[in-house]
């Protein structure tokens, strides 16, 4: 029995780790990375294995760092069995083909930027995967896997998912592992959901088990209290507005953008938001998933739950806006105040959002609100640490708006919940910490006494 790292390695995109046994084959996640160039170019080398030897891939959840290289993997030979939950299928379905859709368009406009700076002979620049090679990998997910209910993947292998409340269909996965008359009960925790949000349920108690692998985006600090956060927001979107300008929020298409709808209706329901004159969701990808997310109340908590059976709709409230078509998004521009603008991508790395920013960064009466987590080297990072300009489209934007970032939206457990986790975990021999910047990791590891700690390389490998 071994494991490999693969991606999220001392970094916090990109996840990918590998479980051999019993002479298969187990990929868990298979993420693109994110971030500055560097990082980016990160996601065409080669994945450290031969894709056409992975049995199966489990996939934890749809976020872009953890199934975004899949329709690469089957480009390269891929050709086992994808199995995760089933509103997971939907979401990742969705973000494979935006994925692709924005790698096309990179690509093009990089051989529009090289013919008019004068290169005759341009290399062929194509992207990383194409919406064929995304259509085409939706074909390899089979079994739909239900919450605590085991998937025998062959013998000696066998997987349950348990819910993670981090995203919708979002999983821990428990392996449970015998080889050579061993066993072994390996735990992947994905990305860990922060209790007593809206929506979701809280992730379930893990089971007791021999290794853990576990993420620590939030290892080194607690968030904001929730209550806080929201009372934050409702202060920044009533002052905005009331000095005449527009609330931008940089918002990740899946959960966060519904997170947030909710308790913008919830503020207009008890009129703690005192006005606005229009809310924009300004992201097609986001316009999707909150209709996914409709079609899962499997996944709700109990009040969340209520309010759907009820007949209400908890991602509904005055004024609002779904802006599919361009022109639409573009017409949001000429808006110089009294409205609150959501659009993606979260980091800023790509998307409407940028469009948005460069409108309104500049004046002093708008808000730009930083909802969730900022990688280093990407635009929302910068604006956070404090840029006085930031480059935009080949443009210098000086930042006057107010910037502002509420933590306690935070869909990532923080440290103290990830303590508590790992300690339901029993005492695990090893515990490999995976998905969290390395000082991050040094923090979260001078927690943990019951247990050994490790700290992969990319493709590094343990005996279990």
């Amino acid at each position: 029995m071994k494991i490999s790292f693969h991606g999220a390695d001392q970094g916090v995109t990109g996840s990918c780790h590998l479980v051999e046994c019993a002479g298969k084959r187990v990929l868990v996640d298979c993420g693109l990375y994110q971030g500055g160039r560097e990082i980016v170019e990160e996601n065409s080398e080669p994945f450290g294995f031969e894709p056409a030897d992975i049995d199966f891939l489990l996939l934890t959840h749809a976020h872009l760092d953890h199934c975004g290289r899949l329709p690469l993997l089957v480009k390269r030979g891929f050709t086992g069995e994808v199995v995760t939950t089933a509103a997971s299928v939907e979401l990742a379905r969705l973000v494979m083909l935006d994925a692709a859709g924005l790698q096309e368009e990179e690509a093009r406009y990089q051989l529009r930027k090289a013919h008019r700076h004068g290169a005759n002979h341009v290399r062929n620049i194509e992207p990383l995967y194409t919406t064929l090679d995304a259509l085409n990998s939706l074909e390899y997910f089979g079994r739909k896997a239900g919450y605590g209910q085991p998937v025998q993947l062959a013998p000696g292998i066998r997987a349950t998912f348990f819910d993670a409340g981090h995203i919708l269909g979002s999983a821990s996965i428990l392996l449970e592992l015998e080889e050579d008359g061993r066993a072994h009960r390996l735990l992947f925790s994905g990305d860990l959901g922060y209790g007593g949000r809206a929506i979701l349920r809280d992730p379930t108690p893990p089971p007791q088990v021999d290794s853990v692998v576990m993420e620590t985006t939030y290892g080194d600090r607690l968030h904001k209290q929730l209550q806080p956060s929201i009372d934050e927001l409702y202060e920044v979107i009533n002052d905005t507005i009331g000095q005449g300008g527009n609330v931008i929020i940089p918002t990740f298409a899946l959960e966060r953008a519904q997170e947030i709808l909710y308790y913008l209706h919830e503020g207009v329901k008890s009129r703690r938001i005192k006005q606005f004159a229009n809310v924009f969701l300004d992201s097609p990808m986001a316009i999707s998933a909150t209709e996914i997310f409709r079609r899962h109340p499997e996944c709700f908590n109990t009040e969340t739950l209520k309010i759907s059976r009820d007949g209400g709709d908890p991602f509904n409230l005055p004024g609002l806006h779904f802006t599919r078509q361009t022109a639409d998004s573009m017409a949001i521009n000429q808006i110089d105040g009294g409205a609150v603008i959501m659009a993606g991508s979260g980091m800023c790395t790509g998307g409407r959002v940028r469009h948005h920013l460069r409108h309104n960064l500049w004046r002093k009466q708008n808000s730009i609100v930083f909802v969730g987590y900022a990688a280093y080297g990407t635009l929302a990072r910068r604006i956070v640490d404090g840029a006085d300009h930031v480059r935009i489209f080949g443009e210098d934007i000086p930042v006057h708006a107010s910037i502002h970032t509420i933590g306690g939206f935070s869909a990532h457990a923080d440290q103290a919940e990830l303590l508590a986790w790992q300690q339901k975990t029993g005492n695990p021999k090893t515990t490999f910490l995976v998905h969290g910047e390395k000082d991050t990791m040094q923090v979260f590891s001078g927690k943990l006494h019951n247990t050994r700690v490790e700290m992969p390389e990319l493709h590094q490998s343990f005996t279990l």
